[in-house]
């Protein structure tokens, strides 16, 4: 899937945010920010604000501000959130998986996203009868 939408290094948008087909950020984004694609936040980017994204995330620039604390930003990533060499996290990160390469500034806290289908209960399985040898009796 192509990235259809841009903001451009020296750019700043803020408020109630949707884009469909992607997004990258070269400059700065602020607000309440959905992302229908992929999110990618270049070097020398800023990403500020609650963010969902129905895609994958990659991390080249800065998520939250530098001296702001883990609460400020939030994103949450349905797939799977990339932090490369030159990305820095202030923010809470919530994904799927994460992959961080050699570098990468992940100050703030991650936190994995659950599927829905949970594993059970070990009390809510139910015992199993014992297996009897062929040719023995009850």
């Amino acid at each position: 899937m192509n990235v259809v939408n841009r903001v451009a290094a020296g750019c700043r948008l803020s408020g109630d945010l949707q884009f469909d087909g992607g997004l990258l950020v070269q400059g700065e984004v602020s607000g309440q920010i959905k992302v229908n694609g992929r999110l990618i936040i270049w070097k020398g980017g800023v990403v500020r604000g609650s963010v969902r994204v129905q895609g994958d995330f990659y991390l080249f620039g800065q998520l939250g501000a530098k001296d702001a604390s883990p609460e400020d930003t939030q994103l949450e990533c349905i797939g799977m959130a990339y932090v490369a060499q030159t990305g820095v996290s202030t923010g809470t990160l919530m994904a799927k998986r994460l992959q961080l390469y050699e570098g990468a500034d992940l100050r703030g806290p991650f936190k994995t996203l659950k599927l829905s289908g949970a594993l059970p209960v070990l009390h809510d399985v139910q015992p199993q009868q014992p297996l009897k040898a062929p040719g023995s009796r009850p």
